[in-house]
């Protein structure tokens, strides 16, 4: 039985994770040089409690469930969770009626502990928001993580349990082939019993190609503003929520700086690869950051991105089966939070339909790359001792050392970007000023590449035209 998973973005990767439980053979394709590069890579990082999706919907269905399958995941594939809380800040008492319309939407939808503070209360748990607030929504539920850190720790552990990918392989079409089907990608065409499209932006039109109708996809663009001011808030912080979304937030990241954003602006179908970010747009992150947290310092932008997500009509996330064939649709907010739930849910249907058996010798544990950042004094002596390169810092801002990054290339980074989101060497102060030349060198001796054939991310991002001296 041969099973084609196609998108390596959070969803994707913990279905071909969830699928390497069973005696099948795995394919992942992903159109991209790297894992988690698309949808999954730009966008605010948060598990949601689940008390802002409207009940009855598929988001309402996952989310609070896949906000609980967070820690046990973690666990096993060893990355990072802050538990940090939201508030939702209500300016009057207008917006304080939409706070108990959430409460309520919230405990129909299952979310645990979640309930309205007062001002001082709110203020206490978040000293440096508005003095302006009346109340807030509280949830001790929600968190922060890094959405690629997920995706790659899901892609080694399927990888360690026998699946295959194919990177930079772009499927372009699906078609049935008696009870099989075929893929047509950028790299030949392949048999399989079984696909499951997650293809992000591009899964609308992947569905057409085999036949299938699902609601036509546009891409909605998210700007956000990096600040260097670790501490600013502990919580995520929201607005009192609008038809237009969730607004623009301020929120700690599982890295310590701060994030801003994002702004909602809905794109054209066809606009599905326009990142740029606007002077209009980061100006209005700042007037919305600002007004829940005045204390917010722009002298300290690392730097402004963007990101899209994949939006319908609906609102909703589309599940579209089609015999064996599965499509995944509008994984827009909270899509990073319900991935867990979704693919248990997804794979479970495949192995009762189709009688699938347990492996024997699953393993669940993925070892992380080990961070210096992160260890204790007798840690660190003890790694250095066995491994002297750990000792040697490479990137400054972010205390990232050799050995990192040398695991990182072990890990499967073939670019600066691929040592970037899994070290963060180059995502810290100096954005790669002071250390990249010694990460392409590192790269260089590990991969047996020349410097003019390093690249950034994408194939003709090369950094250098040729070595002078």
């Amino acid at each position: 039985m041969k099973i084609a998973i196609i998108g390596a973005g959070i969803i994707g990767s913990l279905i071909a994770r969830e699928f390497t439980k069973y005696k099948v053979e795995v394919e992942i394709f992903e159109k991209l040089p790297d894992v988690g590069w698309g949808v999954t890579k730009a966008n605010s990082g948060i598990l949601h409690a689940g008390y802002d999706d409207e009940p009855n919907t598929l988001r309402a269905k996952y989310c609070s469930r896949g906000n609980e399958m967070y820690t046990e995941l973690s666990e096993e594939l060893n990355f990072k969770i802050k538990r940090t809380g939201s508030l939702v800040a209500a300016f009057n008492d207008k917006e304080v009626k939409i706070l108990e319309e959430l409460l309520k939407r919230g405990k129909i939808n299952g979310v645990k502990d979640l309930r309205i503070l007062s001002r001082l209360s709110a203020l206490e748990i978040e000293p440096n928001l508005s003095r302006e607030i009346v109340a807030a929504l509280y949830s001790p539920n929600a968190g922060v993580l890094a959405p690629w850190e997920v995706a790659q720790a899901a892609v080694e552990n399927a990888l360690n349990n026998g699946a295959k990918i194919h990177l930079s392989t772009k499927v372009e079409s699906i078609f049935e082939e008696g009870e099989k089907y075929r893929l047509r990608t950028s790299k030949g065409i392949f048999l399989f019993d079984v696909v499951v499209n997650a293809a992000g932006l591009w899964a609308d039109e992947l569905a057409e190609s085999a036949g299938v109708k699902v609601t036509p996809l546009h891409p909605r663009r998210g700007q956000y503003i990096l600040l260097d001011q670790p501490n600013v808030v502990r919580t995520v912080l929201f607005p009192t929520p609008s038809r237009a979304g969730k607004g623009i937030l301020v929120l700690p990241t599982i890295h310590n700086t701060t994030l801003l954003g994002p702004t909602s602006e809905d794109l054209l179908p066809i606009e599905k690869e326009v990142t740029e970010t606007t002077a209009e747009g980061l100006s209005k992150v700042v007037k919305k950051a600002k007004k829940l947290v005045p204390l917010i310092n722009l002298s300290k932008t690392l730097r402004t991105f963007a990101g899209l997500r994949p939006e319908n009509d609906i609102k909703d996330f589309v599940i579209k089966r089609e015999s064996n064939m599965i499509h995944i649709v509008a994984t827009r907010s909270p899509g990073l939070t319900a991935a867990p739930a979704i693919a248990g849910d997804i794979v479970g249907e495949i192995v009762e339909k189709l009688n699938l058996q347990k492996k024997d010798d699953f393993h669940p544990i993925r070892k992380a790359i080990p961070k210096i950042v992160d260890m204790s004094d007798e840690e660190k002596e003890k790694l250095i001792s066995q491994n002297p390169s750990y000792g040697k810092v490479i990137c400054r801002c972010n205390k990232v050392t050799e050995g990192e990054i040398v695991e990182a290339i072990r890990h499967g980074a073939r670019t600066l970007d691929g040592v970037k989101f899994r070290t963060t060497a180059m995502f810290g102060r100096c954005q790669g000023s002071f250390c990249m030349v010694k990460i392409m060198n590192i790269m260089r001796r590990e991969i047996g590449e020349n410097f003019e054939e390093i690249v950034k991310n994408f194939p003709n991002s090369h950094i250098v035209d040729g070595v002078v001296r």
